[in-house]
């Protein structure tokens, strides 16, 4: 297995393992891809904390910046799900369950 070792450690130092022309771009396109997947995927958890500190605020919080942070959450969950970087699926589960946590504290 040493080519294997060889061939994950070049993959993480940025090194193109590819010969053939498609392969290069094919490699250019995914990377493009995983950059701004991973830019999504960290705007969803930005808007999950954001709406998170306000349920769990001690003393209270304010129902319209709640709703707003909600409704910001759900706008960035269907944003990922449209162009396919989280499961539709996924982002129905997230919402729903968050919605549940949103409505419970709205009705202390």
């Amino acid at each position: 297995m040493p080519g294997l070792f060889n061939e994950i450690f070049l993959k993480s130092e940025g090194v193109e393992l590819a010969n053939i022309k498609s392969a290069i771009k094919r490699n250019r396109q995914n990377e493009k891809r995983r950059e701004r997947n991973s830019k999504v995927r960290s705007s969803i958890r930005t808007a999950h904390k954001k709406v998170a500190r306000q349920i769990d605020a001690k003393e209270g919080f304010d129902n319209e910046k709640l709703q707003q942070d909600y409704i910001d959450f759900v706008k960035t969950l269907d944003t990922a799900a449209r162009k396919k970087v989280v499961h539709w699926k996924t982002a129905a589960r997230k919402k729903s369950r968050m919605a549940k946590k949103v409505n419970a504290a709205l009705q202390q």
